[in-house]
């Protein structure tokens, strides 16, 4: 075997969901096992196993091996010697002891007693609590050893109120962070800020207007800011999407922003504080290193794992991560982030004569040409430097280079947000987090 790398991986899920009172799911689960990938003249094998015994894994990296070795049959492959940095570590949880199922069930019983006397006029009021862990053991024949746990958690509430005209609006508001349950900050003080907000952007969009289709200039809140840089730029800057096919492929070098846009898929600290979602090391052995992206408007470089490393000519990021057990490592971001620049937002909305205020998204898509389309589902008309209504759903769509390059003001807030998920033929658990943008886009509406 030219090289062998296994993994023992455990994912450990919880989540509760209350309803108007009722407790409608209350679910926790484990997933474990291990897997074994080969790589023989270019060639990988995979094979994984829920038993996770000392017989089972030499099983598993002996089957591993004999897939690998039936694919030499399709003949002779060009193949790059893959880097050989390696790592050796422990990165266990650092955090509070975990609350018991019935200790958060009293709580969210609690919790939703007090918002729902608090907000007495919903429709409908619906609480999710929900954490996740996962723990892995990595070793391969490059002398990697190597133990690594991340764990994340999210509580939210979606409101449901009635619109003028009669139909349900609602909007929902997570919030996230690492470690397990015990470790959010569900105190009335912290919940009551979040949610009072939540609740008088639910009051404004009762009476909503649509949105004038076409482009417009628009100020990105965070939140979105964070979800652009994720998924209509980041990904095109995955080295497998690169090779692919990716527009980014031939971008290296040249300019996709404007000079106030710089990005980084940050590996596992920020400003000196430990990120969301720390990656010290990556499901294939390899130490992570930070990926600047975008550096004042100028492409970079890209998100590498070991083969695509080899295949580049770049070095590697430690960004091929595996989100279950049976799953294969694929380059996966990080913590992905837009740094933050120097303006106020009050003062990127009062230069704005005629625009839109957009705050968050219900869903989002984008492609490897960075043509990406999200769905609005909490926005405010600017006019004359001042918020005005509510703006009913829409989308926001177009180039994420185009509005990149139309940055002409980045605030010097930042969000981060863990509370989704990444989907790219499997799931990841991710963090992303943004400035707020002024630019130009394309809205649906009238």
């Amino acid at each position: 075997m030219s090289y062998l790398e296994t993994r023992r991986h455990e994912l450990r899920k919880r989540r509760i969901v209350m309803v108007d009172g009722n407790l409608t799911s209350n679910t926790q689960s484990v997933d474990s096992g291990v897997s074994a990938r080969v790589n023989e003249a270019g060639y990988w094998g995979f094979a994984s196993s829920s038993a996770t015994d000392a017989a089972s894994q030499a099983a598993v990296a002996d089957q591993a091996g004999r897939n690998a070795a039936a694919m030499k049959r399709f003949g002779a492959r060009s193949s790059h010697s893959l880097p050989t940095v390696s790592y050796r570590g422990e990165h266990p949880i650092v955090g509070k002891p975990a609350l018991s199922q019935s200790e958060l069930v009293e709580r969210l019983r609690a919790i939703h007693a007090r918002m729902h006397t608090r907000y007495a006029d919903l429709q409908s009021l619906r609480l999710i609590m929900h954490d996740e862990q996962h723990s892995k053991w990595v070793k391969n024949s490059l002398g990697s050893d190597a133990y690594s746990a991340i764990a994340r958690t999210s509580f939210a509430a979606m409101m449901v109120a009635q619109a003028d005209d009669g139909a349900p609006v609602e909007l929902y508001e997570p919030l996230s962070g690492k470690g397990s349950l015990a470790d959010l900050d569900m105190s009335d003080g912290a919940l009551d800020e979040v949610f009072d907000e939540l609740y008088r952007h639910l009051q404004a969009k009762r009476h909503a207007i649509p949105a004038r289709g076409g482009e417009h200039r628009i100020v990105l809140a965070p939140q979105l800011a964070g979800m652009l840089a994720h998924e209509a730029m980041g990904h095109p800057c995955e080295a497998d999407l690169v090779l692919g096919g990716a527009v980014t492929g031939h971008l290296l070098g040249q300019r996709v922003g404007s000079d106030l846009v710089s990005m980084v898929d940050v590996a596992h600290h920020f400003n000196g504080e430990e990120a969301m979602m720390p990656v010290y090391v990556d499901d294939e052995g390899t130490p992570a290193q930070d990926a600047l992206l975008i550096d004042r408007g100028i492409l970079k470089s890209f998100m590498n794992s070991r083969e695509t490393a080899a295949q580049m000519g770049h070095a590697p990021t430690g960004s091929a991560r595996a989100y279950a057990p049976s799953d294969e490592p694929l380059i996966r971001m990080r913590n992905t982030v837009i740094l933050s620049g120097t303006a106020k937002l009050q003062d990127m909305i009062a230069d704005v004569e005629d625009g839109y205020y957009l705050i968050s998204s219900s869903n989002g898509q984008a492609d490897s040409t960075t043509e990406f389309m999200f769905g609005i589902n909490l926005g405010y008309e600017i006019k004359n430097g001042k918020l005005g209504a509510a703006i009913r759903d829409t989308t926001l769509s177009g180039s994420a280079i185009k509005v990149l390059q139309s940055v002409d003001a980045v605030s010097d807030d930042m969000y981060w947000t863990a509370s989704g998920y990444c989907g790219k033929k499997q799931s990841m658990v991710v963090s992303m987090g943004g400035p707020a943008l002024r630019g130009r886009a394309n809205l649906g509406g009238e």
